[in-house]
């Protein structure tokens, strides 16, 4: 699932990178191009390749960055020493990551250069669930996904785990979410006790942004936007090389932002929501009462949703104008994020997105004309529709920056004293 690494200009570290240890600055730059050579990676940091040089040495002698003969040009017959990338050592480390829903289970384990080893699927019936049984839930995954990997969970380094809702990452809580039934729940702490390895929660969003930043279209781009469209409305933003969570770990909520006042109900329980007009249960409140669907007490929300589309394609005028709708909503919000953030590229993510009526070309037109004037273009947009297991090796991608920092001696708490 992964792509080219991008080339990126030289980059001037900004204050969260140089306050990181230039040892943990050096790893992630290697990891993120995958390889990448000694002199570019000074080139970028803006330090000395004796820094680089000395810093990389202490990296592979810890097992975690190895050589790579880099391979010729064909028409090169110098007789030099062969060029040396820098990667990451692959099996250094393994982890695992899991994405909970509404509708199934997913789960992937991952070597520490992020290539696939395993991944497994477990449906479930929709609903919320009590703490208790989504940590069964969770335990039975993990046990399948390393029984399948030939491996014992003891040999996991760490485990990411996304949920959809309110995710403070830094505690650990789950604040609100639509798979578990309480509020304020220590989801991080009641999985990590019963699997004995460090678990990790996230916002489902933000795993998202990670795979696209560790895997795909992010990868290489110092700021980007991933906006999901799936069950709710979601964002991550990349922004100087690291994932940006807000001041209490709960930002970047674009499904939660207000697009009119005492407007529909959202899920969340407040009115007016951009996810209320977007989401796919929008979507079928609206076709139930357009499309006359009675009986959609009977039908799954994935079967309404694939009958709209049908009546649209088919050339419905109700249908299509529900798609147009969600649409111009979708560019209100993505021309804020636009005007707010300014990033280079924005993936618009997740199983919805073959629903090609919510980016026609006519409805993403609208967002440069909702987006500040500044005689510049509007960042490109690209459309991933990807599956489930994309969010488990975002999962995953958490669980390897966990690693990582606490490894690389890089965590909050050492980093204070």
């Amino acid at each position: 699932m992964g792509t080219a690494a991008r080339g990126c200009g030289p980059l001037i570290p900004s204050l969260s990178e140089s306050s990181r240890p230039l040892r943990q600055q050096i790893f992630e730059r290697v990891r993120a191009a995958g390889l990448m050579p000694r002199v570019l990676v000074a080139k970028e940091l803006g330090v000395s390749p004796a820094s680089v040089t000395t810093l990389t040495s202490e990296l592979i002698e810890m097992g975690l960055l190895i050589e790579v003969s880099a391979r010729r040009d064909t028409a090169d017959t110098g007789r030099g020493r062969p060029a040396v990338a820098l990667g990451v050592k692959a099996d250094a480390r393994l982890v695992a990551g899991i994405k909970l829903s509404d509708r199934e289970h997913t789960a992937v384990i991952v070597d520490f250069a992020g290539n696939l080893v395993a991944d497994e699927a477990i449906p479930r019936n929709p609903g919320s669930m009590e703490l208790s049984d989504l940590v069964d839930a969770t335990e039975a995954l993990i046990d399948r996904i390393c029984a399948r990997a030939g491996i014992p969970v003891e040999q996991l380094s760490a485990i990411g785990l996304g949920v959809p809702g309110f995710v403070d990452s830094h505690s650990g809580y789950v604040h609100w979410s639509p798979v578990l039934s309480s509020r304020y729940v220590p989801l991080a702490a009641a999985a990590t006790e019963r699997l004995k390895v460090p678990v990790h929660i996230d916002n489902d969003a933000n795993l998202v942004t990670l795979a696209e930043q560790w895997f795909g279209a992010g990868r290489g781009l110092s700021n980007f936007a991933v906006v999901t469209i799936e069950h709710g409305v979601g964002m991550g933003f990349v922004l100087n090389h690291r994932i940006y969570r807000g001041a209490h770990g709960m930002g970047m909520e674009l499904g939660h932002t207000k697009v009119k006042l005492d407007g529909a109900l959202c899920r969340c329980g407040q009115r007016g929501c951009l996810e209320a007009y977007v989401a796919d249960y929008a979507l079928v409140r609206e076709a139930t009462t357009a499309l006359n669907l009675t009986n959609r007490e009977t039908q799954s929300v994935n079967i309404l949703l694939e009958s709209l589309f049908d009546h649209a394609k088919a050339g419905n005028s109700a249908a299509r104008s529900i798609f147009h709708r969600a649409g111009r909503y979708l560019a209100l919000g993505l021309a804020n994020v636009v005007n707010l953030f300014d990033p280079e590229l924005i993936i618009l993510s997740g199983e919805r997105m073959r629903y090609d009526y919510l980016y026609a070309n006519e409805t993403l037109a609208e967002i440069k004309e909702m987006a500040l004037n500044t005689r510049r273009p509007v960042p490109k947009i690209e459309i991933h529709a990807w599956g489930d297991l994309l969010w488990a090796h975002g999962a995953a991608a958490l669980a390897l920056s966990e690693v990582t920092e606490r490894v690389l001696g890089a965590t909050r708490e050492m980093a204070a004293q």
